[in-house]
């Protein structure tokens, strides 16, 4: 996707979904995307892998707007990976291709913490028939584990899971600040 197309779709998506972000202005938006070749890259690969990014705060303590995945489920071109690193070494046989956190530096974003997942199922139904890695506390990943999110009978839940698992219906979402 060239650079038209990605901002012209950021553009169309900003105006369909006014309610994810009250009081932005595209204008706004948009001299922020030109001054930032960067974050218009890592925006780039997030709609490349399906993310459909869409702003959805903004964050007064850095003056930056955040950016996150709103594809109904989790990003389709982020799936089948376990957590991190250290879980994709561990694994001695049916190796997923990357890891969430090895993939989401790639990329340039970072994964969800739990309070911004809750925040992003605030503007819509999000992760119905997936799940989603986030961001898991030292304490809790030095045992082995890692958290994920869905959303089911309209709530939505934190879950654990060893570190080193993967599935075909998770995978994770991620945030840019711009």
């Amino acid at each position: 996707m060239n650079e038209n197309d990605l901002l012209e779709t950021l553009r169309a998506r900003f105006e369909t979904h006014g309610h994810r972000h009250e009081g932005v202005d595209w204008a706004d938006v948009h001299a922020r995307l030109d001054a930032s070749p960067e974050k218009r890259r890592a925006l780039a690969e997030m709609e490349r892998t399906g993310g459909e990014p869409d702003v959805v705060s903004f964050d007064d303590d850095n003056g930056s707007l955040v950016f996150m995945d709103c594809s109904a489920e989790s990003p389709a071109g982020r799936r089948s990976l376990c957590y991190d690193a250290q879980a994709l070494a561990s694994r001695k046989e049916n190796k997923p291709a990357h890891s969430a956190i090895g993939l989401a530096a790639e990329l340039g974003i970072e994964l969800l913490t739990e309070a911004q997942y809750r925040h992003l199922q605030t503007l819509g139904r999000f992760d119905t028939k997936t799940s989603s890695w986030i961001q898991t506390p030292p304490a809790i990943r030095q045992l082995g584990g890692a958290l994920f999110c869905d959303r089911r009978y309209d709530c939505v839940f934190v879950y654990h899971n060893g570190a080193q698992s993967y599935y075909a219906a998770r995978g994770f979402r991620g945030l840019l600040r711009v």
